[in-house]
């Protein structure tokens, strides 16, 4: 992924020690390699805010600082929320 001054469009919140994460995680590399569109991970365990905002939900989906899924992530819908 190449450093940007602009959040990446695809983001993915996680907890560690989450199964359904690391799935997600291979789901988004996958969807977004085949289409060249950066993303980022952030594991939300040290912010209290994300934690209170998002624990329940995790991994969540992020496309263009908008939540568009969360649990687990289909890969369809993310090549259509990303335009491909």
């Amino acid at each position: 992924m190449e450093s940007s001054e602009r959040e990446p469009r695809v983001r993915l919140l996680t907890k560690s020690g989450c199964h359904l994460c690391a799935a997600a995680r291979e789901t988004v590399e996958s969807v977004t390699r085949k289409h060249g569109v950066e993303w980022d991970e952030v594991l939300i365990d040290q912010d209290p805010e994300l934690l209170r905002q998002f624990g329940e939900e995790v991994p969540v989906l992020l496309v263009d600082g908008l939540q568009r899924d969360f649990w687990v992530i289909d890969p369809l819908r993310l090549e259509k929320l990303i335009g491909a």
